[in-house]
């Protein structure tokens, strides 16, 4: 009865995004966010777009001095590859999940421990995922005097996030956890690949310290991410201040981390209008098009280069319980 609800709810959470977006398309109105599109000045697309450039370079160069801390090599061309193909997959899950398939590709080039892949993953996103806390605080406590709720409910989401990876930097807190999760949740025949998987997650864990270099670099790329949505927003010729919207587009764009929904949708929409309309003169309409075009703009046109890698990028077919046996 238990498995029944959970695999229902893995079919549903993903559309509530979804429901979401819709519903603020139907309470809004058509003609103007139709005309909002169409008012666009091209021009500032294209230049987001060449953004993108200097945003891949800097974003492999992240992630590629976690791959050197852990002593897993991977070519920097390589690794362009593999990350555009984690966006494709990514950009169409609940909380970019789909990044994870960048790990099969990754077993393909470098031969290590899918635990040890998995962990690298997972800590280059929480990495850089953390870079974005800094603009997210920065952001909700200049809004505290009109929206007074987004301050500790950041601090609340940041505190959690922060306990979560301490908790799970310690390598017998870790395994501690994943013991009971294997004694109790898991099925008998596949405990013993499950814990030779999880045997190879603290193989080369990185040091604290490695982390940090990557973290303020996180920070650049997010500025570059920003920096294109301000871009279209250039385009749609709204009048909000470059500082002010690159501290608080960022609440919007966490919001959309959240598992329920494809690639964030509904969910940062919805945190942006409710943002942007509070504080600045700009309609919901507006905001609903700049929302979606620079979604389009920073992870569609991505994930469209990520597809095209995937055609040419060949790897063997490897289930799950391959994946955890070594």
């Amino acid at each position: 009865m238990v498995k029944n609800l959970i695999g229902k709810l893995k079919l549903i959470l993903p559309f509530i995004g979804l429901g979401i977006l819709a519903y603020i398309i139907y309470s809004l109105d058509p003609k103007k966010i139709i005309t909002a599109f169409f008012s666009i000045d091209l021009l500032y697309v294209v230049y987001a777009l060449l953004l993108t450039i200097p945003l891949l370079i800097i974003r492999i160069i992240e992630w590629k001095m976690i791959l050197k801390e852990q002593k897993i090599t991977l070519g920097y061309f390589d690794s362009l590859k593999l990350y555009l193909i984690g966006m494709f997959y990514g950009s169409f899950t609940p909380g970019y999940m789909g990044q994870l398939m960048r790990i099969p590709y990754m077993k393909e080039k470098t031969g290590e421990p899918f635990g040890k892949l998995f962990i690298n993953t997972l800590i280059d996103t929480f990495v850089h995922s953390f870079s974005i806390y800094a603009m997210i605080i920065i952001g909700a406590f200049l809004a505290v005097g009109t929206i007074p709720e987004l301050f500790p409910i950041t601090i609340v989401w940041m505190v959690g996030f922060c306990l979560a990876v301490l908790y799970f930097s310690g390598r017998k807190r870790g395994e501690k956890f994943f013991s009971v999760l294997i004694t109790y949740l898991i099925p008998k025949k596949v405990k013993p690949q499950l814990n030779a998987f999880v045997d190879t997650f603290y193989s080369d864990f990185p040091r604290f310290k490695a982390v940090i270099i990557p973290y303020l670099i996180g920070i650049i790329t997010w500025v570059i991410v920003f920096s294109q949505e301000y871009l279209i927003m250039l385009g749609l010729d709204l009048q909000i201040p470059y500082f002010m919207f690159i501290v608080l587009y960022p609440i919007a764009n966490v919001a959309g981390f959240i598992p329920i929904s494809f690639g964030g949708l509904g969910t940062r929409e919805f945190t942006a209008i409710l943002i942007f309309t509070t504080l600045f003169a700009v309609t919901a309409e507006q905001i609903l098009v700049l929302s979606l075009v620079g979604f389009c703009v920073t992870d569609i046109f991505l994930a469209f280069l990520g597809f095209l890698l995937s055609l040419t990028e060949t790897r063997n077919k490897t289930s799950l319980s391959e994946m955890m046996v070594e």
